[in-house]
């Protein structure tokens, strides 16, 4: 049996959470004050999931954009996401991009799409 230690970031209250873990599976969580600490070691044990947030490029431009992804995808991923996002440069026929236009769909078969997050003319 292992015990991870883990803050919850899901509120304000910032509870330090101690999670009993044997072979994959949870046995206790404790620590937490409310239900969103045990929700959030749940999920943070099992399959960590972050947003990711990066630049990307537009042919013939110096200048990158900001983007994101459209919900949060397992960390595991991460690497992979920004990976495809820096090999698909955006053509500059595609110009402008609103915030919020999606520039790729589906990205790394995660069902989560990137998104801009600047307009660019």
């Amino acid at each position: 049996m292992d015990v991870k230690q883990l803050v919850c970031i899901n509120c304000p209250m910032g509870c330090r959470l101690n999670v009993e873990v044997d072979e994959g599976k949870i046995l206790s969580v404790s620590g937490n004050i409310c239900k969103r600490g045990e929700e959030f070691a749940y999920q943070e044990v099992l399959e960590p999931l972050r947003i990711l947030t990066s630049l990307m490029r537009i042919e013939g431009r110096e200048k990158p954009f900001s983007v994101k992804t459209s919900s949060p995808i397992p960390k595991r991923i991460i690497f992979d996401c920004a990976n495809q996002i820096f090999s698909q440069p955006i053509k500059s026929s595609a110009l402008p991009i609103h915030v919020g236009d999606i520039l790729i769909t589906n990205i790394c078969d995660s069902g989560v799409d990137i998104i801009a997050t600047q307009d660019v003319i």
